[in-house]
């Protein structure tokens, strides 16, 4: 067998939207992108959400709402994938690398306290892989310090924590539909908060500051019994970016938001094999301590102290592998930065990325298991 890492699960339903977009002419920021803006914020229940074209974007965005002064610290953990320090950067913003918590790779609440001083402005929580941050607790100390929450929830689309969406826990969430993720648009992302006014002005920073998008200018003058010859009259105010989400990607969002939970729920039936396949297995366990019928999760990973000698063995077998993410600090980019992170260096190269898609089959997670099993430790 040949046994991909990641697939997108897409199927009739996508491409039925896809060729409505098509048959309409509108394939730009236009309706689609307005109704599956509104459609994720019921899903969520948040007052507000604006479609961009990547989490990265997302996480740019959101952290520019805020009007932080230059050179001010943002708080992020260690092991997270790039974008989440370098929308930092791109906001001329100061990141400070937080220390994870061996058990669960997720962001070290007392290191962060100990990393915390008046300088800092924001900390973005990340979910990674789907393992929940405790938010209850990070909110705490959030408020406690007046910092600003961004939650990037790159990893965990539809995931709850204490029965609240992740996403609307922190002052905005950020979201990636990429093709990988929990579910996709092909390229994508979503900003979304309770505060309407807060990200309001991001909907004209996302379309190059354009302050009414050409879909909304071009229905409002063939609809109306008085139309305004200067209908395509638009503004430029902000310095903006072309980040917009486009409404082929939109029709392809609403057809897997409509699949989201079972996607989920199938993802959780298929880690579930896997935890109990893994369990006799002395040379690996599982890269956070699993509860898939409570949390969402994006992939399955374990750890293993032979990690490149387990990698290539599965190569032999035909299983694809990876490892997500080493520590941002060990990154030429970071290196500055660096604040030392010791269990952020020490267990990433224990890391590996095991095939974790919706479409996975029983068998070919049998034969991933057996793969596993299969291999001697000291080889």
């Amino acid at each position: 067998m040949n046994i991909r890492l990641f697939k997108p699960s897409v199927g009739r339903e996508e491409i039925n939207g896809v060729k409505e977009v098509i048959n309409s002419a509108w394939l730009g920021l236009g309706p689609k992108v307005a109704e599956f803006e509104s459609e994720w914020s019921k899903y969520l229940k948040v007052n507000s959400s604006i479609g961009v074209n990547s989490a990265t974007a997302a996480l740019h965005l959101a952290i520019s709402a805020f009007r932080f002064p230059k050179g001010k610290k943002i708080l992020v953990p260690a092991i997270t994938f790039v974008s989440t320090a370098t929308a930092v950067l791109y906001n001329q913003l100061t990141p400070v690398f937080v220390d994870v918590e061996a058990e669960t790779a997720s962001m070290n609440l007392k290191d962060l306290e100990k990393k915390w001083d008046q300088d800092c402005v924001a900390v973005i929580p990340v979910h990674n892989g789907g393992y929940p941050v405790p938010m209850d607790t990070l909110m705490d100390f959030a408020r406690q310090k007046g910092l600003k929450v961004i939650e990037d929830c790159a990893h965990c689309a539809g995931g709850n924590y204490n029965g609240k969406k992740l996403g609307t826990w922190g002052d905005i969430g950020c979201f990636s539909f990429e093709e990988k993720k929990c579910m996709t648009t092909g390229d994508g992302g979503m900003i979304c908060s309770d505060d309407a006014d807060l990200i309001a002005p991001l909907r004209a920073v996302r379309w190059v500051g354009i302050d009414k998008d050409t879909w909304r200018r071009a229905k409002k003058f063939q609809e109306s019994d008085h139309p305004d010859t200067w209908h395509w009259h638009y503004e430029i105010s902000v310095l903006g970016y072309k980040y917009n989400m486009n409404d082929l990607a939109a029709a392809i969002g609403l057809a897997q938001l409509k699949k989201l939970d079972k996607m989920n729920a199938q993802r959780a039936r298929i880690i579930g094999r896997y935890l109990t396949g893994i369990e006799n297995l002395r040379h690996i366990s599982p890269i956070f301590p699993y509860e898939p019928k409570r949390y969402v999760y994006w992939y399955f990973g374990i750890r293993s102290h032979q990690r490149d000698s387990l990698i290539l063995h599965l190569r032999e077998k035909g299983v694809a592998t990876g490892v997500h993410f080493y520590p941002l600090p060990l990154h030429p980019l970071f290196k500055s930065f660096d604040t030392g992170c010791d269990t952020a260096k020490k267990i990433w190269k224990t890391f590996i990325t095991m095939p974790s898609h919706v479409d996975l089959t029983n068998k070919e997670v049998e034969y991933v298991l057996k793969a596993l099993g299969s291999f001697k430790e000291g080889q």
